[in-house]
């Protein structure tokens, strides 16, 4: 069995080595546009991020959860449990105390809670074509009933060069531009607040060579409420179009919700309750 990366992890060196990074680049996290986020460059120790990238599942080797529609075409893998022990370390590791004080002290988010499902995340891995269209992450954990906060990303792609693409996006509020693109380099971490409005993600095609793909692990952290001005309804992943791209997934679902708001509005309460959908 190789040898264990969590000894170093879960070091009170190491610890220290992340307090100090909150500490130092708290003000910067609080006050980057388009919204709260941060890079941080050879992240995890050397040991451990060797050890996930040896371990990182073959798109044939795993039974991936996979993505195919006009906005997303991924693969994803939850049951932390069951990965090879160099990915499943530093998944559990990202759950761990250390962690969560380290982003409680960066993003200045109190109470924050990990993840022991993994929701949404684990291993992602993008085969050459693939994407993952701009979008905000659903914002309430379907199982805890928690307000999703944070998001932590670990990519794991070596010699990874400009032209491969595959760069992480964090776009404006009205959706007009694109004010970072984050190249996803080895051992490179990404940390950013999400709302309702942090749209992100890696909108064109994965230019890499056919037997290279986009390799990342990601971590998602919650409270018990959030502010006041980021509450709205639960809702699932929010994609959206950028200038000049068209959405057909996106058709329907806006006639239906204009639809229903006309309904609720012609008839008497008592009918629109009776024949609403349910959630």
């Amino acid at each position: 069995m190789p040898e264990s990366s969590l000894d170093e992890l879960l070091s009170d060196a190491f610890e220290q080595k992340l307090m100090d990074l909150a500490e130092q680049n708290a003000a910067k996290y609080q006050s980057a546009h388009p919204f709260p986020h941060i890079v941080f460059d050879n992240f995890l120790p050397e040991a451990a991020a060797e050890a996930a990238l040896r371990d990182f599942p073959d798109p044939r080797k795993l039974d991936w959860a996979k993505f195919d529609n006009q906005m997303e075409k991924k693969l994803a893998f939850a049951s932390v449990e069951k990965l090879p022990q160099g990915d499943r370390e530093v998944l559990y590791f990202m759950n761990t105390r250390p962690v969560v004080k380290f982003l409680e002290k960066l993003t200045g988010i109190k109470a924050i809670i990990p993840d022991p499902w993994y929701e949404g995340g684990g291993l992602h891995q993008i085969i050459p074509g693939g994407k993952l269209g701009v979008h905000a992450d659903f914002n309430t954990h379907p199982r805890l009933n928690l307000d999703r906060r944070i998001n932590m990303l670990i990519y794991l792609n070596k010699d990874w060069k400009e032209e491969y693409g595959g760069h992480f996006e964090l776009w404006n509020k009205d959706m007009t531009q694109s004010e970072a693109q984050i190249l996803p380099l080895f051992n490179r971490c990404a940390i950013f607040s999400t709302t309702s409005w942090s749209f992100h993600g890696h909108p064109n095609p994965l230019t890499c060579p056919p037997d290279r793909t986009r390799k990342s692990i990601a971590t998602y952290y919650y409270t018990n409420g959030r502010p006041e001005e980021e509450k709205g309804d639960a809702h699932s992943t929010l994609f959206k179009a950028r200038p000049g791209e068209v959405l057909e997934a996106t058709k329907a679902p806006k006639r239906q919700i204009t639809m229903g708001k006309l309904a609720q509005k012609l008839m008497p309460p008592i009918l629109y309750d009776a024949i609403k959908p349910k959630r």
